[in-house]
């Protein structure tokens, strides 16, 4: 983070950087920690964006200091490939790391979330941590697990990351639409949380 002015409608981010800013133009998105936000102003070597308030509420943007790393992602081209799951950039709340372990040469990092969240995230299931598509290695009640390999670890600002330290979270946005096709398929009166039962009567 190159700069960051915070004012009363939201801030002002200027970011460094060099390889995601190749074929990039003004108006186009890129992902700042799992936060898909526009580019307004661009040089060969930084680009700026304008967060919202509601951005800054959701997520943890608001909480950059100047020097500090992030993740950057450009928008996926029709046509490319596809690796990992569809990631919006629409950050869903925030987690917080609760330990990181060692695990041969890679390290299993565990996350608690807000019990909102907890529907939407499935074991073996996918999720987003700073804008990084992860696969669910390990699930509680309020918390989740996964596994980084030596290449993320290098890579990623999850190496950063101290117990305690909070990270941007986006759910499978499948989960939430197979969520919502599921209610409307009820009659008004039956309306009421979704339940295992209900799911495996209707083969999921």
């Amino acid at each position: 983070m190159r700069q960051i002015k915070r004012r009363d409608d939201g801030a002002f981010l200027m970011i460094e950087a060099r390889k995601v800013l190749e074929g990039t133009r003004i108006g186009d998105s890129i992902s700042i920690n799992g936060v898909d936000l526009t580019v307004i102003e661009m040089s060969s070597d930084a680009f700026s964006s304008d967060a919202s308030l509601e951005t800054l509420k959701r997520s943890t943007l608001g909480e950059l200091s100047v020097g500090n790393r992030v993740n950057l992602e450009r928008a996926l081209a029709v046509g490319e490939r596809l690796g990992g799951h569809m990631v919006q950039g629409h950050v869903d709340g925030t987690g917080q790391l609760v330990s990181v372990t060692p695990e041969g040469n890679a390290y299993r990092m565990r996350f608690r979330f807000a019990r909102e969240l907890g529907r939407y995230i499935a074991m073996k299931g996918s999720i987003t941590v700073d804008g990084i598509s992860l696969t669910v290695a390990g699930l509680g009640d309020d918390w989740f697990e996964v596994a980084i390999i030596p290449h993320t670890w290098r890579e990623t600002t999850l190496s950063d990351l101290k117990s305690g330290g909070r990270v941007n979270l986006e759910v499978d946005v499948l989960a939430k639409y197979v969520e919502r096709l599921l209610l409307n398929e009820q009659t008004p009166a039956a309306k009421t949380e979704l339940t295992v039962e209900y799911l495996t009567e209707r083969g999921y």
